[in-house]
């Protein structure tokens, strides 16, 4: 008999469900953002300032939406 199966014949339950994060615009604005401060660290410091605060905003919104999630997985998820 299979190590994996029980006395029956039945296979076990598999263990604990795969958490795939929900899709996010978050990445790309941050991508814009970072090559919007990098141009205009070449043309205008005015544009540089604008990537940076986009880039910062997406950042923090970002790990906002990572903390969300990681608090609604179950807690023995990892363990």
């Amino acid at each position: 008999m299979a190590e994996d199966q029980l006395d029956d014949g039945e296979v076990p339950p598999p263990g604990e469900a795969i958490h795939l994060p929900d899709p996010s615009y978050l990445p790309v604005i941050v991508a814009a953002g970072t090559t919007i401060a990098v141009v205009g660290v070449v043309i205008n410091p005015y544009i540089f300032l604008l990537g940076l605060v986009i880039t910062l905003v997406a950042i923090v919104r970002w790990v906002g939406q990572v903390r969300r999630e990681m608090a609604e997985l179950p807690l023995d998820h990892g363990h």
